[in-house]
């Protein structure tokens, strides 16, 4: 079989190679089937690559304004080289091979075992991110590449340049329609035709007035052709095109309205899902808050309750004492005795009087340290049953002002409902998917491009 080889230089989108977004010509159901041969991130790359270089070119400055801080930065500012390059190739079209077909899984063989040398054919061009796509019609491989050479006479001695890259690889060029990129693309493609031989297929070339004109420019001059044509076609038809196009301003102008309202409800959706937010957050603490206090009231319970049976413990033995008072007036033990005939003063002091005496302050010691214990006790329960009477009052509050937050919020969402009812749910989630897609959109914008890669 014969088929054509298409080879051009791409835009240069890692984020549409790796799927980082989806094009609408893109079957997401067949993405799986893409192969990813290398993914870096081009910053690191440009570290590997220049740092080195970069460092001997800023010692040798004697000025510092000459100096360069991020080499990244200065090419991706300048405008003599771009950041990287990207080349895509492909075999066949969406009739002879595609995606679906066995023809297009020879493709993919074919793109792969092509792929396995390209790095090694390629010593100047540094690849990077390369990947082949098999979620479109047609098979075909993106290779992204930074080009460098070594041993320049100016600037760093190892810096970007594509022409000066494929020079050193041996395209030199020399005229207009023989570039050394045109060159180097013609020579790539001898070498994918060497691999599709070996596949059973043979390189149609495309039968033109400029051998070097590549498929898809081909394809482009006919789709010129076919546009001029149309044109003549349509000739006739202006007044059509007028109404047409009033009809396109005036959908314009409506689709900005739905979209102004659209980016209001967004708004109000986004303030409520914030304030929802908080508000959970907000009730858990509270519920962890009030678990913490429904345990320490329990254990402040218990320790008032033992308070409460030791005092009525003292109660109980101050009555026993009320009662049993005669018992220390008559019992013996708790009297003094009547000194002997021949008993001195001292020894009645030594063995009947001092005794009694100690064993009285004894009893007076045991139930003051007693009576202390219990009062400190007594009042450090009561502090800190009146901070805890102080924290459920706040508490409380707090609870007070989320159901009226929450009372809000509701009102909010019956005014949603409302608007719901009034333009229709469809109506409505589509103007917020709307919303979200031109946010999403504002953001990709404002962010800085940057390559993504993979470690090989």
């Amino acid at each position: 079989m014969e088929r054509t080889i298409s080879g051009m230089m791409g835009k240069g989108s890692v984020n549409h190679n790796t799927r980082a977004f989806t094009a609408k010509n893109v079957d997401k159901e067949r993405s799986r089937y893409n192969v990813e041969f290398c993914h870096s991130d081009i910053k690191e790359v440009y570290h590997n690559l220049f740092d080195e270089a970069l460092e001997r070119y800023n010692a040798k400055q004697k000025r510092s304004d000459r100096k360069i801080d991020d080499y990244y930065e200065k090419i991706r500012r300048g405008k003599q080289e771009k950041l990287f390059y990207e080349v895509i190739f492909q075999i066949g079209n969406k009739d002879d091979m595609n995606v679906q077909s066995n023809e297009g899984q020879l493709a993919k063989d074919i793109l792969c075992e092509f792929m396995e040398q390209f790095q090694k054919r390629n010593p100047n061009l540094y690849v990077f991110s390369s990947h082949l796509h098999m979620d479109e019609q047609t098979p075909h491989i993106h290779i992204d590449f930074v080009p460098f050479i070594r041993n320049s006479k100016r600037g760093l001695d190892t810096r970007v340049s594509l022409k000066g890259a494929l020079s050193e690889q041996g395209f030199k060029g020399g005229t207009r329609g023989m570039t050394e990129w045109n060159e180097w693309i013609e020579a790539e493609k001898q070498e994918l035709s060497k691999v599709m031989g070996r596949h059973g297929v043979q390189w149609k070339q495309l039968g033109t007035h400029n051998k070097h004109l590549s498929v898809l420019d081909f394809e482009k001059q006919e789709r010129q052709k076919e546009v001029a044509e149309l044109e003549q076609t349509i000739s006739g038809s202006k007044e059509e095109l007028s109404d047409i196009l009033h009809q396109q301003i005036a959908a314009g102008q409506e689709t900005e309205q739905i979209r102004k309202e659209g980016e209001a409800i967004r708004q109000e959706v986004s303030e409520l899902s914030a304030t929802n937010l908080l508000l959970k957050e907000q009730t858990e603490t509270l519920a962890e808050d009030k678990e913490k206090l429904l345990s320490e009231n329990e254990k402040l319970e218990k320790q008032q309750k033992k308070i409460h049976q030791e005092l009525n413990r003292m109660v109980q033995s101050k009555e026993v004492m009320e009662r049993n008072i005669h018992a220390y007036d008559e019992d013996v033990k708790w009297q003094l005795a009547e000194p002997g005939a021949l008993m001195s003063a001292k020894a009645y002091r030594d063995k009947k009087a001092l005794p009694l005496v100690e064993k009285l302050k004894e009893v007076v010691k045991n139930l003051t340290i007693k009576c202390v214990q219990l009062t400190e006790q007594s009042r450090k329960l009561t502090a800190k049953m009146d901070g805890q009477q102080k924290q459920i009052s706040r508490l409380t509050d707090k609870v007070m002002e989320q159901s009226d937050t929450i009372d809000r919020l509701q009102e909010k969402a019956s005014d949603f409902g409302r608007l719901e009812r009034h333009l229709g749910r469809e109506q409505v989630q589509s103007i917020v998917e709307r919303s979200k897609a031109l946010e999403q959109a504002e953001k990709a914008n404002k962010r800085p491009k940057r390559a993504f890669e993979m470690s090989r």
